[in-house]
């Protein structure tokens, strides 16, 4: 273990061995709470506290998860098994998908996103009985009001008879003062008449029953569709644990310690769902810091913050205020700023209670130096973001120890990013841009929808025109100007004049076989369109056109950034098919009109560890999380930052709000907090720009957040008038940093932990993991893969099913056992169920018929011969284990451990299909599809997963295996063997040469027999 206390300071110390009991950690920016977390984590396991799977630690961001685990993964010198580090919502559909069948839910439901949210209203619209909610002219207007209404009320765990109840108790007051006032804006109310009062109550009733109803609808379109949005995960979940005490009893046994990170980012459900789950050994440790709340409305930080001291009025509290990120002088702004917000922040509020712990939220630098604070002001906007980059070339020529990585310029909207994004890649500097959004506008996506677009209509000019100008195709310029003139003479589509030029007798060969290659491609993608699914075709389209081959030929940054956006746009693809019954090309053509109809723009992966060292351009609440040497915190002016507010269209009603809402205005502390956090992502430079002419007609002015800076007297030269006259910045934006070296080479990216299927397909062949793992190309998706998968989706469910009753008696709302086995799909009839097996083979049958993945089987008969071949072994297999019925004791359990070699430590990562319980010791088993192996021609690399996973077992399992297992499902049976000791040292031995072979970051073709079967054959220059 490597927890070294001498590192910290006292409180942080304090925070970490802090025994059992409440915590409330308070951790201002900068001062360390992540490895407050993580080193208490690794704490309470260095002591035998608990197991690391007996802890759960919950955050709010996919991205703090992911840094919490990787840090926690580094403490952890042996590795872990079954590691709880999740999103609330990522945690609560894991029990969810655990014991769904509970609550009546199906334990296969579908997690809607908001585009799909607004696509299954937008489907039924006709069923929500909308008149205020649904105007003529645009009907669909609403349906992004209605979602995020819907949303705030599961927030606040409001169900629709909640909201149904509140529209009726208004209609039966409505000549109450009191509910007047709650519904008619104070200020104006002195100003009406009886009757304008009367007809705006009348108006908004109306509006509530129409909202109330509206929400009924909609939850019952989710249970129509076996589907949940975001908000369902924790408000299910915490139905879940008040309905079913033998599931809550569980999970409390289960987990002995709960942290969670960024509490003042959480919501009253929630919290709700954690105070059950800690009780009654109420060991919890919350983290957080009000005056970084930048993603909830209306103070929930300061609500539950405040709350967690009545319901744990024992708990320990610690302030964390040494920041180890920037100068005094950064932290004293930040500071004197923040303050604006009082008297809503939690600082003022303890004072106001009297805490005995007087909370003082001023950070204290741990850094020396003077900190760089500026404010640069330009006539223009193409000034400021001149100004702006010749600053950073500047910056990093006098710093000679600044990485580009240094620096950063940080945006309100993603908008001005982007005005940033388009001046900087005019010049040789490095950049990423870290946007959320923006995955369609991709030249890569473009490309791909418009020749699904093609192949959908021939005649759609300004695809096929895109098609024409794909590099693959390498046609020449004044060639497609020649038939674009021509096609415009003749009044032909373009695709219509391709073909006939085929056959004119003046084309020039060459150039008549380019036309009929591409004329043959379209045609021929045209008919598979017809009845294969959309993965399917563009798969075909990226292989035979050849377009991904000329895509991957090169080990550029370019490369590695377009085959990421094409990773990303066929995960989309997949999704799609996995959501829609309708798989074809027309259909998701049509579900992407209607995601750009609804102002969906692609979501985009970010990461900070793509590409070379680069200056990163990202909206402020991307930044949330990070520091930089240099921050320019830019477009500085009025209605830009802080932004207008903007109301919400449909508001949760106050009664209905279960929050302490704060005194001021809300949308000003959240900008204030915003521009908080931005503040302190500097470490020793910290510049604010801004710019008067912005557009439009008149000019603007600075900020009002840059006049209370300069209203606190610290005397930095803030510039009231921006200057008039000239442009400041005479240069051009091209001849900005022209000395630099542009950077276009690929960067490796290589993971903390390798897998199995990593380092085999390392050893197959470098060239291969380069295709894979590096620039992480999609494959072609294969008949046998999809029933693989159906077979190990199948037998989890099947064996997660028998765990659950064979461990957990069903009880009824007062904790009475039920003596009744529980159906697995809808409408199904329970069966009595004796002694053995658990689970009977109808079941398993119906758990395959629901698991049965439909895609590429080449032909109705493959499919048909697939689908009987699966019920045979599922039927035989069943069959086999009827009489003696294993004990499984875990199912896909994921693990990490590391192996040492030198000083130097190897993770390896997997996942292990089963681990049956033996009595005297453990067996793991993977399953295996496909033709099974005999001993006889059972060799010894064959077993190298399953030694992984007993090296895996030593280290990590209290239990001791006996036996590992492949178990051949369609062979229906296995073999048996356990690793010697020399095995494991070999393989020891094996892992870390593979390992360091691949960090030297070379990946050769190594051709051979293997190519036949290689997924990247068709675009590898190598192959065989």
């Amino acid at each position: 273990m490597e927890i070294n206390l001498k590192t910290l300071n006292s409180e942080q110390k304090e925070a970490v061995i802090y025994d059992n009991g409440p915590l409330l950690i308070v951790a201002g920016a900068g001062t360390g709470k992540t490895t407050v977390i993580t080193q208490r984590i690794g704490w309470l396991i260095e002591q035998n506290k608990c197991r690391p799977d007996e802890i759960l630690a919950l955050t709010f961001t996919d991205k703090a998860a992911q840094e919490m685990e990787e840090r926690v993964d580094k403490l952890l010198p042996y590795g872990y098994i079954d590691l709880w580090i999740l999103t609330f919502h990522a945690f609560a559909e894991k029990i969810l998908k655990e014991n769904a069948l509970e609550i009546g839910l199906p334990n296969d439901f579908k997690l809607l996103n908001q585009t799909e949210q607004w696509l299954l209203v937008r489907k039924n619209l006709d069923r929500f009985n909308l008149d205020f909610y649904r105007p003529l002219g645009n009907p669909t207007k609403f349906i992004h009001a209605l979602i995020k209404l819907f949303s705030r009320a599961k927030d606040e765990v409001i169900e629709p008879k909640d909201y149904l109840a509140y529209a009726k108790n208004l209609r039966l007051n409505s000549d109450s003062s009191d509910f007047v006032k709650e519904v008619i804006d104070p200020e104006i109310l002195a100003d009406l008449s009886k009757q304008e009062k009367k007809e705006i109550m009348a108006l908004e009733i109306k509006k509530a029953e129409e909202v109330a109803n509206a929400f009924h609808v909609y939850q019952q379109l989710l249970l129509d569709n076996e589907a949940l949005d975001f908000g369902d995960l924790v408000n299910y979940c915490l139905q879940l644990f008040q309905k079913r005490p033998a599931v809550l009893a569980r999970y409390r046994q289960k987990f002995k310690y709960i942290l969670v990170d960024e509490f003042q980012d959480t919501n009253y459900a929630q919290y709700e769902l954690i105070k059950l789950l800690v009780q009654p050994r109420n060991n919890i440790t919350v983290v957080g810091d009000d005056d970084q709340s930048i993603y909830k409305f209306r103070g929930a930080s300061v609500s539950n913050i405040l709350e967690f001291k009545k319901d744990y009025p024992k708990a320990k509290e610690l302030f964390l205020n040494q920041n180890y990120r920037s100068t005094q002088e950064i932290l004293d702004w930040s500071y004197k700023f923040i303050q604006q917000n009082n008297p809503d922040r939690l600082e003022v509020k303890l004072a106001k209670a009297g805490d005995k712990n007087k909370l003082t939220k001023k950070l204290k630098a741990n850094i020396s130096g003077q900190g760089l604070i500026r404010h640069l002001a330009f006539e223009t906007a193409d000034d400021e973001i001149r100004g702006v980059l010749k600053q950073i070339v500047d910056l990093k020529e006098k710093d000679k120890d600044a990485a580009w990585s240094d620096f950063a310029i940080l945006a309100r909207t993603n908008d001005v990013a982007n005005s940033f994004v388009t001046s900087i890649s005019q010049t040789n500097i490095p950049f990423q841009f870290l946007a959320s959004r923006g995955l369609y506008v991709k030249p890569i996506v473009l490309d791909i929808l418009a020749y699904l677009k093609l192949l959908d209509n021939y005649h759609e000019g300004p695809a096929m025109y895109r098609v024409l100008n794909f590099s693959v195709f390498d046609l020449a310029p004044q060639d497609l100007n020649n038939l674009l003139y021509l096609s415009s003479r003749k009044g032909h589509s373009i695709f219509q004049t391709l073909q006939n030029t085929i056959t004119s007798a003046q084309m020039e060969d060459d150039l008549r076989e380019q036309f009929k290659k591409i004329v043959g491609l379209i045609e021929k993608h045209s008919r598979l369109a017809l009845d294969k699914t959309v993965g399917e075709v563009v798969m075909a389209f990226l292989d035979e056109t050849g377009y991904l081959k000329y895509l991957t030929k090169e080990d550029s940054l370019a490369t590695q950034m377009s085959v990421s956006y094409l990773n990303q746009f066929y995960k989309k693809i997949v999704e799609s098919e996995n959501a829609f019954e309708d798989k074809s090309v027309k259909n998701f053509l049509q579900l992407i009109e209607l995601e750009l109809e609804a102002g969906e723009a692609g979501s985009l992966q970010k990461s900070l560890d793509e590409g070379p060292d680069s200056v990163k351009i990202m909206t402020v609440h991307s930044a949330k999380g990070l520091e930089f040497k240099y921050v320019f915190l830019v477009n500085l002016v009025e209605r830009r930052f802080p932004t207008g507010e903007r109301r919400d269209p449909i508001e949760l009603p106050d009664a209905l709000v279960k929050e302490i809402l704060p005194e001021g205005d809300a949308h000003w502390q959240e900008e204030r907090r915003l521009f908080y956090v931005a503040m302190t992502r500097a470490k020793i430079g910290l510049f604010f720009t801004s710019a008067y002419d912005c557009g439009g007609a008149r000019r603007k002015k600075l900020s009002p957040f840059l006049l209370e800076l300069k209203n606190l007297g610290f005397g930095i030269q803030i510039e009231d008038k921006m200057p008039k006259g000239k442009g400041v910045m005479g240069e051009k934006t091209s001849e900005i940093g022209q000395d630099i070296k542009r950077v276009d080479e690929l960067t490796p990216v290589f993971p903390e932990n390798f897998s199995f299927s990593q380092l085999k397909a390392f050893e197959t062949c470098p060239y291969q993991y380069r295709f894979a793992h590096i620039l992480r190309v999609p494959v072609r998706g294969k008949a046998q893969f999809s029933f693989g998968k159906t077979i190990h989706a199948t037998l989890q469910q099947f064996f997660n099913l028998a765990i659950e009753r064979q461990s957990v008696k069903q009880t009824d709302l007062f904790g009475q056992e039920i003596n009744q086995e529980k159906p697995v799909g809808k409408n199904k009839k329970a069966e009595t169920r004796g002694p053995k097996p658990p689970v009977s083979l109808a079941e398993l049958l119906e758990i395959y018929e629901n698991a049965w993945i439909d895609d590429w089987y080449t032909s109705r008969q493959e499919h048909d011969e697939y689908h009987q071949k699966g019920r045979k072994t599922l039927t035989e297999f069943y069959q086999s284990i009827e009489a003696n019925f294993p004990k499984p004791k875990y199912l896909e359990l994921p693990f990490t451990f590391r192996l040492e070699e030198n000083g130097e430590t190897y993770g390896i990562k997997g996942v292990i299909d089963r681990i049956d319980d033996l009595g005297d010791g453990v067996e793991i088993i993977d399953y295996k599809t496909g033709a099974g192996k005999t001993q006889e021609n059972f060799s010894g690399e064959d077993k190298e997963q399953l030694l992984i996973y007993q090296l895996a077992a030593e280290r990590l399992f209290p239990e001791t295996v006996k036996t590992l297992s492949f178990y051949y499902v369609e062979a229906g049976h296995k073999i048996s063997f356990i690793g010697s000791k020399k095995d494991l040292d070999n393989l020891h031995k094996k892992i870390i040469n593979n390992i360091n072979e691949i960090k030297k970051g070379k990946f050769p073709p190594k051709p051979g027999m293997m190519c036949q079967w290689c997924d990247f054959k068709n675009i590898c220059e190598f192959r065989q």
